[in-house]
C-alpha cells in the first residue's frame, strides 16, 4: 500500500482498537510497576471510543476522520495519556487539511506535527523518559525517507525500527515527569510505558501499509 484513503483510515482505526484490547493487560502490568495502572485501560477505551466514531461518519475527509478520532478519544480517556493521544490525533489532522490520500510525505508531516502537539502539551522534552522520546525519532525517520523518495511501507517500517530502538533507550533514562517521576532511580531500567504506547500505534500503522 502507497497511500491511505479515507477508506482505509477506519480499518486502521479497527486494527488499533483491537491491539490495544490484546496489549491492554501488558500495558497495565508495565504502568503498574511506576504508574497507577490505569495505561492499559485509559488506550484501550480511548482508541474503541475512535473506531466507534469513525464508524458512523459519511462522506468525510482524512482531516475530519482524524480529528473525530482525537476528539472521541479526549472524552473517553480524559486521564494525561489519554489527553496527549488525542492531541497528537487532532494536531496531525491539521497537517492533512485537504490531502485526499497519506502517502510517505504526507505521513511524515502527521508524524511531526504528532510529536509536536505531543510535546507542548505536556511540556516534555527529550531525556524526560516519556513518549516523546519515541514520537521525536519516529518524526525524523519519516522525514528522513521522505526525503530519500522511500515508499510509505519502507518508510513506516523504518519508523517503527528507530522507535523500537528508542524505546529501549528509554531504560537508560530516570523519569523526570508524571507519576513515574517519584520513583526517581527505581524508573532507571524500565522502558516507559507511554513509550511503548507510541510503538504500538506505528507498528500497527506499519503493519497495516504492509500487508495491504
Amino acid at each position: 500500500m502507497d497511500y491511505l484513503t479515507v477508506k482505509d483510515i477506519p480499518i486502521l482505526f479497527s486494527q488499533l482498537s483491537q491491539v490495544f484490547i490484546i496489549q491492554k493487560d501488558t500495558l497495565i502490568k508495565l504502568d503498574g510497576v511506576v504508574g497507577d495502572s490505569d495505561l492499559g485501560l485509559t488506550m484501550a477505551k480511548g482508541f474503541y471510543a475512535a473506531n466507534n466514531a469513525l464508524i458512523s461518519l459519511k462522506n468525510t475527509t482524512i482531516e475530519t476522520q482524524l480529528k473525530t478520532a482525537g476528539v472521541a478519544m479526549a472524552r473517553a480517556a480524559p486521564s494525561t495519556m489519554g489527553t496527549l493521544m488525542a492531541t497528537g490525533f487532532m494536531r496531525g489532522a491539521n497537517s492533512v487539511k485537504g490531502k485526499n490520500m497519506l502517502g510517505t510525505p504526507e505521513i511524515a508531516d502527521f508524524w511531526c506535527a504528532f510529536s509536536d502537539g505531543v510535546t507542548q502539551r505536556g511540556r516534555a522534552k527529550l531525556g524526560d523518559k516519556t513518549v516523546v522520546d519515541i514520537l521525536n525519532p519516529i518524526a525524523v525517520t519519516l522525514l528522513k525517507k521522505n526525503k530519500a523518495g522511500a515508499s510509505l511501507p519502507d518508510a513506516l517500517t523504518a519508523a517503527h525500527a528507530s522507535a523500537t530502538i528508542a524505546l529501549e533507550e528509554t531504560k537508560k533514562l530516570v523519569a523526570q515527569l508524571g507519576k513515574a517521576a517519584a520513583f526517581q532511580e527505581k524508573t532507571r531500567g524500565l522502558q516507559d510505558a507511554g513509550g511503548t504506547v507510541a510503538v504500538i500505534i506505528i507498528k500497527t500503522m506499519a503493519d497495516f501499509v504492509c500487508k495491504n
